[in-house]
């Protein structure tokens, strides 16, 4: 079996989901499981065009092509990880094509919370997946989804290794705050942000620690600045081996996103025992139930989520 997926260099869903099957497949005198990253490493002598976006996918997109003629010769089933627009057409539609080409079985699990969008602007899309041996969602939400465009799901719901985390209750309860998602638009780390400086009037000894990386990352560090928030520690991207430790010592997990899937920071709170206090775009529903796994408040809120 192929799995074609992003490396863990960028500690994303789709990668953690996928270096998870690849350890527990490992060993198995059934299954012989081949990694083929999306994000193939470039030779050294092209190492200095990585650090310049178009360039650097423009070199990548042959390597990585040329890596999936060669190797999915060998399999008898690709099991392709997915996000959607731009990636979509980079990523899991060569692998498929690929595939389909060496007359493979293939096996497209898609994670991304903007299939909605996807699949109703994207005819390629939908021609994609239509043609896939099998379908895999990682929530409810997604089948849904999909089912309003005719396609059939299975769902395989995220996976977490329990075996970096440690439960334990938090009683007395401290205001000591935990994000670990990414610093993109749509996950709106600065309304955590925004959250935050409200429980601080509360609570002025409350701590924040935002766990994560990307592109909105100088703006929430001059929002901090500007609202004059003391306490908010950037830790930067945390390994896969030292991502429990930041859960251990915190108390409240608290998510702002407006757009989402089935995330994997949530169930890693559920699994340390952290309440979890997030906004609820329309997938959210389908992991939390407010009130009794924790509590929903409407995306973009800062005041309702700091309440």
């Amino acid at each position: 079996m192929a799995i074609v997926a992003p490396t863990l260099r960028w500690v994303g869903g789709q990668a953690v989901q996928a270096d998870l099957l690849l350890r527990h497949w490992h060993g198995d005198p059934d299954v012989e499981a081949r990694f083929f990253p999306v994000d193939p490493h470039f030779p050294h002598w092209l190492s200095w065009t990585e650090r310049i976006p178009i360039l650097r996918t423009l070199v990548r997109q042959p390597l990585y092509i040329a890596s999936l003629c060669k190797g999915l010769k060998a399999v008898d089933i690709a099991h392709i990880f997915s996000a959607s627009y731009w990636s979509f057409l980079l990523a899991p539609a060569p692998a498929w094509a690929v595939a389909r080409l060496h007359g493979k079985k293939t096996l497209l699990n898609y994670h991304s919370g903007e299939g909605p969008d996807h699949l109703r602007k994207s005819r390629t899309a939908r021609m994609v997946l239509s043609r896939t041996d099998t379908l895999v969602v990682p929530s409810g939400y997604l089948a849904d989804v999909f089912e309003q465009f005719g396609l059939q799901t299975r769902v395989v719901p995220n996976i977490i290794d329990l075996s970096q985390f440690t439960y334990r209750e938090r009683r007395p309860l401290h205001p000591h705050l935990l994000c670990t998602r990414g610093f993109h638009p749509y996950y709106a780390v600065d309304v955590v942000v925004r959250a935050f400086a409200e429980v601080q009037r509360a609570y002025p000894d409350a701590r924040l620690d935002l766990v994560g990386k990307g592109p909105c990352e100088e703006q929430i560090r001059a929002l901090v600045q500007e609202l004059r928030i003391p306490n908010v520690d950037f830790m930067g991207v945390a390994s896969r081996h030292s991502i429990g430790e930041y859960y251990d010592r915190a108390d409240i997990f608290i998510n702002a996103s407006y757009l989402d899937n089935m995330p994997v920071s949530i169930i890693e709170a559920f699994a340390c025992g952290l309440p979890v206090i997030t906004t609820s775009p329309p997938s959210m529903r389908f992991l939390v139930d407010h009130e009794r796994t924790g509590l929903l408040s409407g995306p973009g809120d800062a005041r309702a989520l700091a309440a």
